[in-house]
């Protein structure tokens, strides 16, 4: 009689991180919008078509490759913001297909409540950085004052508030190039060109 021997199979990841495309994605549009809310030029295809293609469908694929890598957060914050762009594209569009003034368009403040919930959203979400690393919690952190900054501008129909926002909204989204450069970068050269400032278990800086 044989004995039955007990084999242990490793598995290895062999799956590119998906973080960069979708951080690049989110932040880059968000820097382009926000120049636009801070006055430097005006709505344009430019803004929609990042909107849609980058910031859309680009953070979509990224939490469509983070569920194959069993990162629910990467999940659910890369395909919800992917898909927060494409519906922020259809609300700036679909009133213009079916013709501005009619019972399609978004007020204030149903545009305001939008942003209030994403604001909400994302907040949530920043809880879920704490074990991660600081650049990670400031994009997240960066991203709810924003959202919130913009929902308050809606609320009271005020351009000096959206203003603030749009100089706000920059620095969130350059600081998701950043990080998303970082773990280009530092994958790629194997040592830490950008430190992105990991925590241990404990919430306490890693060294």
């Amino acid at each position: 009689m044989t004995k039955k021997e007990e084999k242990t199979q490793e598995v290895v990841d062999t799956l590119a991180n998906p973080a960069p495309l979708g951080l690049l994605g989110f932040g880059m549009t968000t820097v382009l919008l926000n120049i636009h809310n801070a006055g430097g030029y005006e709505l344009n295809s430019m803004i929609l078509a990042m909107g849609i293609f980058y910031g859309g469908l680009a953070q979509v694929f990224a939490g469509i490759m983070e569920f194959k890598k069993g990162n629910t957060f990467g999940t659910t914050a890369f395909t919800s913001y992917g898909l927060f762009w494409l519906s922020l594209v259809g609300l700036m569009l679909i009133p213009r297909i079916y013709g501005e003034g009619g019972d399609l368009d978004t007020d204030k403040t149903a545009m305001g409540s939008y942003l209030l919930m994403w604001g909400l959203f994302t907040a949530m979400m920043f809880f879920g950085t704490l074990k991660a690393n600081r650049a990670l919690q400031f994009v997240f952190a960066s991203l709810t004052l924003l959202f919130f900054l913009l929902a308050i501008g809606d609320f009271q129909n005020n351009p000096d508030i959206i203003k603030i926002a749009g100089y706000e909204g920059i620095i969130c989204g350059f600081s998701a190039i950043y990080l998303a450069m970082a773990e280009v970068l530092n994958e790629a050269l194997g040592t830490v060109v950008l430190p992105i400032f990991p925590v241990d278990s404990g919430g306490k800086k890693s060294k």
